[in-house]
């Protein structure tokens, strides 16, 4: 029933319908908006700029998605019927005063672009032009296209695909010019018959778009990176999976335990002779299964972590599966939105089940802590970013009806499946099943050089597991910080797979090496030495800001931070838990074929 609901919340949230037009049927034009080239996320309504306007202002209803997305439509005054070509024709007169002079030079020098929509094709252009040369004299002239002329083509009854010009007419100098300046913008529409399907244009779409073209695929980075990443795990499988097979049950052991264990399983008569001389992980067997201080927290940051591996790999699947418009970032963000409501059951479920095995009471505190652990972070850097753009007016605030129906999806979705999911949790809880009794009394913990240190594992096992997806960070940041294209889900799953496989050997080999050490405190190990990974992730952030986009201006860089941070955080969550439960099974499976009195 939850698997059927979910499926029409979201088809409800990014369906696109087909639209059919009569001859000379009325296209509606719905103006968007308005922002710097540069900063793809500062988006302004188009009517905020001295442009023409209709008296009355009727605005679309709009998706979760579109919103999200930062739309804001609006019908336009543009008169554009189907198959009717205009040419040359008033759309009106506008009187400019000095101060919106001024705001067009500013927006132009900015390299503002305009957003229209017509039938769900959005259709940009930029509303000046800035030409600047030479060094001595230098040059800065500032020019404004006042004419359009759009491009649409049809098949049958659909339109295809649209577009827009403005050099057809030359653009009006706002140089040296005094107010009041009265300026007539003019438009012209061309109609053009296309052999393409109606079902076949989203390919028209992406290979014709204002902004960059989609990604080329970048086979070479891919191949050189899973090379690196095979080579790494390829490491750690010779050292700890190299099968010996030893007499004890015909398992297959590994090439390092292979020795540990031939020294550790020895024969009751010579018990006696290497007692004296026991060390490494065998001698911990009664402490490594202490369950780890701050057990509420430790349990809600695994309910977590696997609520958003979950919520990873669907979304990384219905993008392979087509499920998404690649030119509509929004219909990504709304299903992210209800995927994240609708897995919360998964938190609550993986968090109090352990935490019940842990011999954990207070179930009721971690289910809430649980619910709010990434909830809470993620209100507080929205409410910070959503803050600043309602002060600057952009389109990225949400409205406050939109802010109500997130707040519902949480309080009448997210938190009951959390809660529902915990008391399932609970109940189906059996004792943890440690292969070892544990001792009331803890051993001491012999120190250790430097390289063996937490600090050395945190940087060992976040740098290998970046290593895996430094080359498609690029892309993605292109993607969601830039106005780059990105279509190769593909290989985005598969560097996903490669991601969690590195992130599990690594943490495998750090458990070992630990336990090697006689330091049984390998459970918040586990988590932080993948979780740094989101720290290497983030100073890959601040060097893309830096050096790789053009971003700037305090709004731009407070969301570009504060939700980068947030990422960081879920990598965090996400890789720790797969690391904790890959040391977790490595550590049942040495101490359960250790032959103990």
């Amino acid at each position: 029933m939850a698997a059927c609901q979910l499926f029409v919340v979201l088809a409800l949230f990014t369906t696109v319908f087909s639209s059919k037009y009569e001859e000379n049927a009325k296209v509606v034009m719905y103006v968007n908006k308005v922002g710097p080239y540069f900063n793809p996320h500062e988006t302004y309504h188009y009517y905020q700029l001295p442009v023409c306007r209709p008296d009355k202002i009727e605005h679309k209803s709009l998706t979760l998605g579109e919103v999200l997305d930062g739309d804001r439509m609006a019908v336009s005054m543009y008169n554009i019927n189907f198959k009717q070509d205009v040419a040359n024709k008033e759309l009106c007169r506008v009187r400019f005063e000095e101060d919106d002079l001024q705001l067009l030079r500013d927006a132009i020098e900015d390299l503002y672009y305009f957003e229209f929509v017509i039938d769900d094709i959005p259709i940009r252009g930029f509303i000046g032009h800035l030409e600047e040369g030479g060094f001595l004299p230098h040059t800065h002239k500032v020019y404004l296209w006042a004419h359009l002329h759009f491009n649409i083509e049809y098949n049958g009854e659909h339109i295809i695909y649209a577009n827009v010009s403005t050099k057809e007419k030359e653009p009006v100098s706002l140089d040296d010019v005094t107010a009041p300046l009265e300026v007539a913008f003019t438009y012209s529409v061309k109609w053009h018959n296309s052999g393409l399907k109606y079902e076949e244009r989203s390919k028209r779409l992406r290979d014709n778009s204002f902004f960059p073209k989609t990604l080329e695929i970048h086979w070479l980075s891919i191949i050189n990176s899973m090379v690196l990443v095979f080579l790494l795990i390829g490491f750690v499988v010779i050292i700890l999976y190299k099968d010996y097979k030893l007499d004890m049950d015909s398992i297959a052991l590994t090439r390092v335990l292979k020795s540990d264990f031939a020294r550790y399983n020895v024969d009751d008569e010579e018990s006696e002779e290497l007692d004296q001389e026991d060390n490494g992980w065998k001698i911990i067997h009664t402490d490594v299964f202490r369950f780890p201080a701050y057990k509420n927290l430790f349990c809600a940051i695994l309910g977590v972590g696997m609520q958003f591996l979950t919520l990873a790999t669907g979304i990384i699947i219905m993008a392979m599966m087509g499920l998404f418009n690649v030119h509509r970032h929004g219909q990504i963000n709304s299903a992210g939105v209800i995927l994240y409501a609708f897995t919360s059951c998964i938190s609550g479920y993986v968090a109090t089940n352990m935490y019940r095995k842990m011999g954990g009471d207070n179930w009721v505190w971690n289910i809430n802590l649980t619910s709010a652990l990434f909830a809470a972070p993620f209100v507080f850097v929205w409410s910070l970013v959503n803050s600043v753009a309602w002060a600057y007016g952009t389109t990225q605030a949400l409205p406050f009806g939109t802010i109500i129906l997130l707040m519902c999806l949480w309080m009448f979705v997210g938190y009951p499946l959390t809660v529902i999911g915990g008391i399932f949790g609970k109940n189906w809880a059996n004792g943890f099943d440690a292969p070892c009794r544990t001792k009331n009394i803890s051993r001491e913990i012999p120190s250790v050089p430097w390289y063996r240190s937490a600090f050395a594992h945190c940087l060992v096992g976040g740098f290998l597991p970046f290593s895996a997806i430094s080359v498609e960070l690029y892309y993605i940041f292109s993607t969601l910080w830039g106005r780059e294209q990105y279509t190769l889900y593909g290989i985005l799953f598969i560097v996903f797979g490669i991601l969690l496989s590195v992130t599990a050997c690594i943490s495998v080999a750090l458990t070992y090496f630990q336990l090697s050490a006689e330091d049984y405190r390998w459970w918040w190990r586990s988590i932080f030495s993948a979780g740094s990974t989101g720290v290497f992730v983030f100073l890959y952030a601040l060097f893309y800001y830096y050096k790789r986009s053009n971003m700037s201006g305090l709004l731009q860089s407070l969301e570009f931070f504060g939700y980068t941070a947030l990422t960081c955080y879920v990598f965090f969550l996400m890789l720790g838990t797969v690391s904790f439960f890959a040391s977790l099974t490595f550590v049942r499976y040495i101490y359960v074929n250790l032959k103990m009195d």
